[in-house]
């Protein structure tokens, strides 16, 4: 590889702020994490790629492929406050968040213009970057599959005003060019979406890499999962690009900014209604629901707004619970070893 710089990896004036405030004199390196595994991380520095070692009573699952860490002797001590960081719920009853990504400028979000288009699922992705401070692209693939791709664009672009879409054939190299703008030198482009909707083709044509790619079910538009796990590589264009397994089910964390700047249109209503607390149902004098009986508001965004706002309700009284046993469960081992030490000074 090449040599690089900080700069070159995105290194900015915060994270130097946020490494000068740990201790300006103590003599840790910077590292860029490309891949986390379930017990190393993979960085990057500009001395080239390096293994790290975790700290005691740490786990993976704390760092994001994209992450800043500062290590000493290989080992991170330090995790940098990221600008951006993309979670979502991981499977289990708690509702705890699972780090995707970090660090990234640009979250490019593909979908095909065939049964893979799904307007829901578009909208928790964008959510999703919304509720990460990241910006949004959509690029819609396998335009050669359809006469018209303006009904796809047009449906996407009326999600929300904070996306662009982007319509390419992730086969042509002039076409992937296109994405440029976004993986040049000191930026970072995500890409997430279903497998076989052309991410592996896009990341082979943005880096010069050589992944494999799977092909797609004719029956149900259903790709096979090429990506195994998230990583970080660097794009012919200078910035980086972090590939992402492929996902479908999208459940959402922490995402309540991210819901209200989607669906602006209805939030800013809701401040209308006659009731402060009204579940925009039945209730008289309701805003939101005089809007869709007008049809300003589609009666199908709506209800997923609602389905939106009730999954993020339930999420967060779920890792409050979650959060509060933690909490009883440190106690007691707090305990136990006060009680054991006091044992052994007997």
């Amino acid at each position: 590889m090449p040599h690089i710089t900080l700069d070159d990896l995105g290194w900015t004036a915060d994270f130097q702020s946020q490494a000068d405030e740990i201790d300006p004199t103590d003599p840790l390196t910077a590292y860029r994490l490309t891949s986390v595994t379930r017990t190393t991380l993979h960085a990057l520095g500009v001395d080239g790629p390096v293994r790290l070692k975790l700290p005691p009573e740490t786990s993976t699952g704390e760092y994001a492929v994209g992450d800043w860490v500062l290590a000493d002797e290989f080992i991170a001590r330090h995790r940098l406050t990221p600008f951006s960081l993309l979670q979502r719920r991981a499977s289990g009853p708690d509702a705890r968040s699972q780090l995707m990504a970090a660090n990234v400028d640009t979250l490019g979000i593909v979908t095909a213009c065939n049964g893979d288009f799904n307007i829901a699922r578009l909208e928790r992705y964008i959510t999703m970057a919304a509720s990460s401070d990241c910006a949004v692209l959509v690029i819609l693939t396998r335009a050669d599959e359809v006469d018209d791709t303006t009904p796809f664009q047009r449906q996407v672009e009326a999600i929300s005003p904070l996306v662009t879409a982007l319509t390419l054939d992730a086969r042509d190299t002039s076409e992937v060019k296109r994405l440029a703008p976004w993986c040049s030198t000191g930026k970072t482009l995500a890409l997430m979406g279903s497998s076989g909707v052309g991410k592996t083709t896009l990341t082979n044509g943005l880096t010069g890499a050589d992944l494999l790619t799977g092909g797609i079910r004719e029956d149900d538009a259903r790709g096979r999962h090429t990506s195994t796990s998230r990583q970080m590589l660097r794009t012919l264009y200078g910035g980086w690009l972090i590939d992402t397994p492929g996902m479908r089910a999208v459940p959402l964390s922490d995402a309540s900014d991210g819901i209200e700047a989607v669906f602006g249109d209805i939030s800013e209503l809701t401040g209308h209604c006659k009731f402060s607390d009204c579940a925009h149902e039945s209730e008289p004098g309701c805003a939101v629901q005089a809007a869709v009986a007008a049809g300003t508001i589609d009666q199908d965004r709506f209800a997923r707004w609602k389905k939106l706002l009730a999954e993020e309700a339930h999420n967060t009284t779920s890792l409050a619970d979650a959060r509060k046993k933690d909490r009883a469960r440190e106690k007691t081992y707090s305990a136990g070893k006060a009680r054991s030490k006091a044992k052994r000074g007997g």
